[in-house]
């Protein structure tokens, strides 16, 4: 069955495969003791189910929150106020709402969608006829709740106390099951980290539902004017093809590996780089037929002269910060693009903007991008910072950078990141 998704669904290229993955459904252990969680929150909701310990596991879904499902018709023609909420039926008359923990969301649904919703909020939107939340049902982690008036309270209490609005991000998230093989899908994955860092999201789900439905539409409307399958496909692939960043930023990169002994970009002399940079600069003006009185001509090559000058502060930072080797630098921005894109893949799947085949795709394609600018993680995130740097920062080593820098100390710290297992060069795992 083909099944229309998008409101352009007509078009070419928005139509998906449907399938029945639509609730979870993880058998329990063989040996009725080990079971290995997605990820550590679905671990530890697993030794409290073990230990009858109700209340330690709502306190964990207090500070997580949970996924509750939605028919995706619904959720599109919900109101900004209006929380649709999927009820099932029991056997005993009663009516139960499932919710989900990260970790245990299934495979992105055509008809269904998944929203996000803290404790406290369920206790608001939840039908006054439900009598049951059913929690990770048909999973090693399952538990279940009343949902009179005395529970709900317990709820909104335990929200009150424990959740923080960013409490969830600014930590390394890793799938143990439910991840792609090594190769170009998890390579690509992999390249978005510095933001799944941020956010607090498994860096390595292929399966994307991030901040729900709802939240991942606002997410790149706000953040990147993003508000339907046309737009997303726009900045998408201007994303994947580099051109979000400024031209001219590796362009002056560039300059300097050229003047480098054997085009790898070492120390050369900053008047030597700045004049290399006005001369090319000058040299495509004159094939372009722009005046060489030109005012705003002129302007820019004031200003590419003054990013050498940028660049040099900025790689001196880094190597002092340890994000660069003592002789190290950076030979290009595009993972600053490409990182995004990574991203923007994903959440353009959340909001039903892309197809499945089309995130896999643009993921595969970033992995591709990367592997022919860097040779390493490392060299990759430092093209990443500084971009970033350039776009926000203004040189005040402010949060724009700082916030950043933690990721990428984190990443190579931790024994989990991508950059710990998943090798660079070829977006293969080669060990063996």
């Amino acid at each position: 069955m083909r099944t229309a998704s998008g409101d352009d669904a007509h078009e070419e290229g928005a139509y998906e495969e449907d399938h029945e993955e639509v609730f979870p459904f993880v058998p329990a252990p063989e040996d009725g003791t080990h079971w290995t969680a997605p990820t550590d929150v679905e671990q530890q909701l697993y030794r409290l189910t073990r230990t009858g310990n109700a209340y330690a596991y709502l306190r964990t879904l207090a500070i997580e929150g949970v996924y509750y499902p939605v028919r995706l018709d619904e959720a599109r023609a919900a109101g900004e106020d209006e929380f649709p909420v999927l009820t099932v039926p029991l056997g005993d008359g009663r009516l139960a709402a499932q919710v989900y923990t990260a970790g245990l969301l299934p495979r992105t649904h055509p008809h269904l969608v998944y929203e996000y919703a803290t404790l406290g909020a369920l206790a608001g939107i939840l039908p006054g006829d439900v009598d049951i939340l059913a929690v990770n049902a048909a999973t090693p982690c399952e538990e279940y709740f009343s949902t009179n008036d005395e529970e709900q309270e317990t709820w909104l209490d335990l929200h009150h106390d424990l959740f923080e609005p960013d409490g969830l991000g600014d930590r390394v998230v890793t799938r143990r099951t439910g991840a792609p093989p090594p190769g170009p899908l998890l390579h690509g994955l992999a390249c978005g980290a510095h933001l799944c860092f941020q956010n607090g999201d498994a860096w390595n789900t292929p399966h994307w539902h991030g901040s729900g439905y709802r939240g991942e539409a606002e997410r790149i409307a706000a953040g990147w004017s993003v508000h339907g399958r046309d737009d997303w496909r726009a900045t998408q692939e201007r994303l994947l093809d580099g051109e979000v960043s400024p031209w001219y930023w590796d362009f002056v990169l560039g300059a300097r590996v050229a003047l480098a002994p054997g085009g790898r970009g070492g120390h050369v002399d900053p008047q030597r780089w700045r004049a290399l940079v006005e001369a090319e600069l000058w040299a495509r003006a004159r094939e372009n037929g722009v005046p060489s009185g030109d005012p705003e001509f002129a302007g820019l090559v004031t200003h590419l002269r003054t990013l050498v000058g940028e660049v040099l502060r900025y790689e001196a930072r880094f190597r002092a910060d340890g994000l660069l080797p003592p002789d190290g630098f950076v030979r290009s921005i595009a993972a600053w693009d490409l990182g995004r894109g990574s991203n923007m893949a994903r959440w353009g799947r959340g909001a039903r903007y892309a197809t499945e085949t089309e995130m896999l795709t643009a993921l595969e394609r970033v992995s591709k991008a990367a592997r022919d600018v860097y040779g390493s993680w490392e060299e990759f995130s430092a093209g990443y910072v500084l971009g970033r740097c350039l776009h926000f920062d203004e040189e005040r080593f402010g949060a724009w950078y700082t916030e950043v820098l933690e990721a990428h100390r984190a990443l190579a710290a931790d024994p989990e990141s991508p950059w710990r297992t998943v090798p660079f060069a070829d977006g293969r795992d080669d060990r063996g």
